[in-house]
């Protein structure tokens, strides 16, 4: 079976590891970070596909033991009163876990089938007829058969095999933020035009959106993150002059852009997308769930085709790329930083009407289980 390089140890990377390692394959996954990422917003899947997915891997049951419930978050003016209620199956879906609890539980699950580099990076990639020759910044240069870029928005592996990320990704307006700062709260989430605030829960970082021209900035300053941070939340009310005071001694704080990819196709030869790095990161609410189904259908169709990768993506591109197409629109930016405040109390309004509220938990039921699941049968093909 074949030699395969993942990049990136999220979601994507591991839940692919999982699969490939099943059927046979010799699995790579190189991360950037040191370790598998602490922290992080909590995800969440919801839906029959997303939940049979993680059924087959063998992970859903210690994911309900490490779900974070899906709390209401209540919506609340400058003084603290209640605008209205977010309903935790809206936020959570049918099961929620913090990002970096997921992260764990799938490298911690394919540990010991798959080789993990971390603390490194692909430098290049050099596609011949018969694989991808590959170096890093510090392991030795390696052959693979094929070479998967599960590195997210900012993708390496798409850089490098498709071109710079600007011909890719559209930013969308707004800006988010993750900050490890605990304010004494329940969950509660507070707007100005253009900005928000969501705080509370247990694990749960402060969690920030903020509308913003394009800046440019060092993805990997969090101090300068910070002074942005700092910027776009001068002078605001309730509590976020609080939270300014204590930004400066957070150690940990992520910065990124709300955007969106597209790609014109998923593959390039032998290297090929899956995840944030082929459709985008709109915080929509659908990136893990794609991210898990994706690595499910891509390794299935390597499996069924045996040594035809060529065949393999372009059956995975056409499986998904229907399915991820609420990608393609979604953009959560305006929906959690209104930028007017009658656009603040009509977002505030759609959570008051029981109506409003069913229709978007339909959609949003919809999207995530739009997708012929086919069933992969993951038995090693002899050699």
């Amino acid at each position: 079976m074949k030699n395969v390089l993942i990049s990136g140890a999220g979601i994507a990377g591991p839940a692919l590891a999982h699969w490939l390692a099943a059927a046979g394959c010799t699995v790579t996954v190189v991360e950037r970070a040191p370790a598998p990422r602490p922290g992080g917003q909590a995800v969440d899947f919801k839906g029959e596909a997303h939940l049979k997915v993680l059924e087959r891997m063998g992970v859903l049951d210690d994911i309900r033991r490490l779900q974070t419930g899906g709390t209401d978050q209540t919506i609340i003016d400058a003084e603290g009163r209640t605008l209205g209620t977010i309903p935790g199956e809206f936020t959570g879906g049918t099961v929620e876990i913090h990002r970096g609890d997921l992260a764990t539980l799938l490298h911690d699950h394919t540990a010991d089938r798959a080789e993990y580099i971390f603390g490194d990076t692909i430098t290049s990639l050099t596609q011949t007829d018969d694989g991808v020759h590959t170096t890093f910044h510090h392991t030795p240069p390696r052959t693979f058969d094929l070479v998967v870029g599960a590195d997210g928005i900012h993708s390496t592996v798409r850089r490098l095999a498709f071109g710079p990320e600007k011909d890719f990704v559209e930013f969308l307006g707004h800006y988010y933020a993750l900050a490890d700062i605990e304010l004494d709260s329940d969950p509660v989430m507070y707007n100005e035009p253009g900005r928000m605030v969501a705080i509370g829960g247990p694990k749960s970082p402060a969690f920030l959106v903020f509308a913003s021209p394009e800046l440019e900035y060092d993805r990997y300053d969090v101090e300068q993150h910070k002074q942005i941070v700092a910027r776009a939340y001068r002078g605001g009310g309730w509590r976020i002059p609080e939270l300014l005071d204590r930004l400066p001694h957070t150690e940990n704080l992520y910065l990124d852009t709300i955007s969106r990819v597209h790609v014109p196709t998923y593959s390039r030869g032998r290297v090929v997308l899956l995840g944030d790095s082929a459709y985008g990161n709109t915080l929509g609410g659908f990136g893990s769930g794609f991210a898990v189904v994706g690595a499910y259908v891509l390794a299935g169709e390597l499996l069924a085709a045996g040594d035809d990768h060529r065949t393999a993506f372009t059956r995975y591109e056409s499986l998904f790329r229907g399915y991820t197409k609420v990608a393609a629109k979604a953009n959560a930016g305006p929906f959690l930083a209104p930028p007017t405040r009658a656009r603040m109390a009509m977002r505030n309004w759609m959570f008051r009407s029981p109506l409003m509220l069913k229709l978007m938990l339909k959609s949003t039921d919809w999207f995530a289980t739009s997708i012929d699941l086919p069933d992969y049968t993951f038995t090693p093909t002899p050699a």
